[in-house]
């Protein structure tokens, strides 16, 4: 099915999250969707408090984004937009090829940030965005547990929602041992809005436990240690929290659209006022037909309007209206588990509130925790023999674990005949080949991935330091590159557009290693290929497989894992935030690694074949044996739990069939030695004398390098302790 349009959801509030669950269980055929969020979750603003007070953990209220997009079939791209030339349909996002859209969304929600009070930059903390508030307060409680900071808080802004964290903030500290000394500030009335006897609850729940709250009192400036007041009063303060009112993000504002007070106006269809392929919903829209307060409620009514009306204009299907309701039912939690229940001008309070506010918050994160498996296309009825044995029971992986299996390979490459010309001075099999060329030599490589992830960029950036890594393990500078580039069928617009994007960022790679790209080849398929040819200039001696010496240190560039990872992010078992930091390793290039490891005597990339695979081709071409101290060999972040779990690459059973050559502990950690590695690290066989030096220049450019063993007398073959 051929891609004829572009949706771009910015933000990955409640709304959007929905929007994208519902997508995957009825996505519209020839549509690319995009959602851009600054991080791999997106918090629910409801279990906030419950969070403060340490009634849940941050897994439960993030919503994953990186398992959400795989299971709607999106790209995520993680960056911060600042930007939209609505006339241009492109998006811009810092550090990223600006993103092209046919129809966009926004749902950003607000932010709690003071800019206008002197200081607060400098030492207060926003309640908005939740993330940075999260973090910042789970290391203010260890400082205070510690002893290295004073439990004094100090909340500006006494609506619902600073009240209901002031009191979550008391309940959390108590649970640690500490006795909390907390005020509150607000310009005017507190908890206006809400029923006189819902009020008199949290002022009576306030006064029990000891928070002083001033009302119409102006916060002139935040210190260091302290919030100084009109008439020149201060309040003592470590801990500094904005919770005063919702404010739009400046960049929106910057649109060109209708807006009302930052917030982008729209009608009963979600669209802005002034652009009909812009949309604009939860806190960050303003429903000028409806005029309704912030709250996650109306964010999550709107979903499926929402999904209907970009389904509308991107196909022509029918339109919905959003008809908000007048009123919602308030649940505010009081620190410890209890609530006050606020509607209708009726007040009911009790643990019984807090449990059925804790199920409502559960229930609707299930929605994102378990998400439904969706059957596959059914295979013909009638098929050949051994059609269900090649599928397997798991997707095909994309990167190094679709190559071809090690020992398959080996046996066509065996076939080949050896070089007949003077000039090419390696047969096949080392990881680049060596060219003679006048007075210098040369190396010559091709690598190309299958793509595993939705973005175009990514996929490219990790692709270009993946083919980079042969000409790297050759000890080599280098010199060119050709791009080889399978596009699925897109719209002409939409082609140009991601071909843009896949050269940009290849310029951007090969140019910070000093190569030019140079040019390449372009086809249309099933799905997307990106792949290089790579040149590089070696000096004197190029570093092969061959040369590695009984004494020598392992030392490794790299974590391995990045095969199971990817396979659980397949599957949907993964975590979003440990897929993305193995991601960030795999886009490092080791340029300035090889530079530190010129001297090694034996040198390869690990991907494909895994950790043992390429470890034991050192070993067949220097012959020699080799031992791994297994608990020093570098393992991301969550893949040897997914190993734990029976999560493997579909690779993995053809790398396993080199233990045959390996004394082989049991254990999930053992396991990963066979894990295919896209753009993995670099393992070196240097001299024992040299190792300590290397390692200490690696780490210090950056790298998590480990020595992980050492080259011993004998047969190849590996022994793993």
């Amino acid at each position: 099915m051929p891609l004829t349009r572009d949706l771009v959801l910015v933000g990955g509030g409640h709304a959007h999250a929905l929007v994208l669950r519902m997508w995957g269980m009825r996505p519209l055929p020839g549509v690319r969707v995009t959602v851009i969020n600054p991080g791999p979750t997106a918090p629910y603003t409801g279990m906030l408090p419950g969070y403060v007070a340490g009634h849940y953990g941050r897994d439960d209220l993030e919503i994953d984004l990186v398992k959400l997009a795989r299971f709607a079939g999106a790209r995520l791209v993680v960056g911060a937009v600042d930007g939209i030339d609505r006339e241009a349909g492109l998006i811009h996002v810092p550090g990223h090829p600006d993103i092209r859209y046919d129809v966009a969304s926004l749902d950003v929600g607000i932010h709690s940030d003071m800019a206008e009070v002197p200081g607060f930059a400098e030492h207060g903390i926003p309640a908005k965005p939740l993330q940075r508030f999260a973090r910042t307060w789970d290391e203010w409680c260890a400082d205070v547990v510690a002893g290295a900071a004073e439990p004094d808080v100090c909340v500006i802004g006494a609506g619902v929602a600073g009240v209901e964290l002031a009191l979550a903030m008391h309940h959390r500290l108590n649970a640690l041992g500490v006795k909390p000394r907390i005020s509150m500030v607000d310009g005017g009335v507190a908890l206006a809005g809400l029923a006189p006897d819902t009020r008199m609850v949290l002022f009576e729940r306030l006064r029990r436990v000891g928070i002083v709250l001033r009302e119409e009192t102006a916060v002139r400036e935040v210190l260091a240690d302290g919030v100084r007041l009109e008439g020149g009063r201060s309040v003592r303060s470590t801990f500094t929290l904005g919770a005063a009112g919702a404010r739009a993000h400046p960049w929106v504002e910057t649109l060109g659209l209708e807006t009302h007070d930052g917030f982008v106006s729209v009608g009963p269809d979600l669209r802005s006022l002034t652009d009909a392929k812009i949309f604009a919903c939860g806190d960050c829209a303003h429903l000028t037909f409806a005029p309704r307060p912030k709250a996650g409620l109306y964010a999550v009514r709107a979903a499926p309007v929402l999904m209907a009306n970009l389904r509308s204009d991107l196909a022509g299907t029918p339109e919905k209206r959003f008809r908000p309701q007048k009123d919602y039912l308030k649940l505010i939690s009081l620190g410890a588990k209890e609530a006050v229940a606020d509607r209708h001008g009726i007040t009911v309070s009790g643990r019984w509130l807090w449990r059925w506010k804790d199920h409502i918050d559960r229930k609707f994160m299930r929605k994102f925790h378990d998400l439904p498996k969706m059957p596959p296309a059914p295979l013909p009825a009638v098929r050949a023999r051994e059609v269900d044995d090649v599928l397997g029971d798991a997707p095909l992986c994309g990167g190094c674990g679709a190559k071809v299996p090690q020992g398959r390979l080996t046996a066509a490459l065996e076939s080949l005949p050896p070089p007949s010309r003077a000039d090419v001075l390696t047969a096949p099999g080392d990881d680049a080949a060596v060219l003679a060329t006048g007075n210098a030599r040369q190396v010559l490589t091709t690598d190309h991935i299958r793509a595993f992830t939705e973005d175009p960029v990514l996929l490219t950036r990790i692709a270009a330091v993946h083919a980079l890594g042969d000409v790297w393990a050759m000890g080599a500078a280098p010199q060119a590159a050709l791009a080889s580039l399978v596009l699925p069928r897109l719209r002409e617009e939409m082609q140009a557009a991601t071909l843009r994007e896949i050269l940009a960022t290849a310029v951007e790679v090969f140019r910070a290693e000093g190569a030019d790209l140079v040019g390449g080849h372009t086809s249309v398929g099933a799905e997307m290929t990106v792949g290089f040819t790579v040149t590089g200039l070696v000096g004197d001696r190029a570093i092969t497989l061959a040369g590695a010496a009984p004494g020598d240190a392992l030392l490794l560039t790299k974590p391995i894992g990045s095969g199971t990872l990817l396979a659980g992010e397949m599957q949907g078992r993964a975590r979003g935030a440990d897929v993305l930091a193995a991601l960030e390793i795999m886009t490092c290039p080791q340029g300035k690694a090889a530079k530190v490891l010129g001297q090694a005597h034996a040198m390869t990339d690990v991907t494909g074949f895994g950790l043992a695979g390429h470890l034991l081709g050192i070993c067949d071409a220097s012959g020699v044996a080799a031992e791994i101290d297994l608990a020093s060999v570098p393992i991301y972040v969550g893949a040897e739990a997914l190993a734990d779990a029976g999560v493997r690459s579909t690779l993995y059973p053809d790398n396993r069939e080199v233990a045959a050559r390996m004394a082989l502990p049991t254990g999930p950690r053992a396991e990963l030695l066979f894990d295919p590695q896209t753009a993995g690290g670099l393992l070196a066989a240097v001299a024992d004398d040299q190792a300590e030096a290397c390692l200490a220049e690696l780490r210090g450019a950056g790298f998590a390098a480990a020595r992980i063993g050492t080259v011993t007398e004998g047969a190849p073959f590996i022994s793993v302790r």
